[in-house]
């Protein structure tokens, strides 16, 4: 079994740009670590490489605040993100 950790949820997924919104809920994230985005129909892992908050770049998200991942592959509203540990 992956040892991973809920750090949040997709609230918004923006196709054209491949871009997933993400409330930070629990821990932080940031640049390198990996994220499980798992759904109904979501289940795939993925590195962070870059994140946004108000089209700023930034490397460090803690809980509480919501930011954009570009993510490669397609996520719904109400999908679990967890950090693979």
């Amino acid at each position: 079994m992956i040892n991973e950790k809920k750090v949040g949820k997709v609230f918004a997924y923006f196709p054209k740009i491949g871009v997933a919104a993400i409330q930070i809920t629990d821990d932080h994230v940031e640049i390198g670590d990996t994220l499980h985005f798992k759904g109904t129909s979501t289940d795939f892992e993925q590195e962070i490489e870059s994140m946004q908050i108000d089209k700023k770049e930034v490397d460090y998200v803690p809980a509480g605040k919501s930011v954009g991942i570009q993510v490669n592959d397609k996520v719904k509203p109400g999908d679990e993100v967890y950090k693979v540990l």
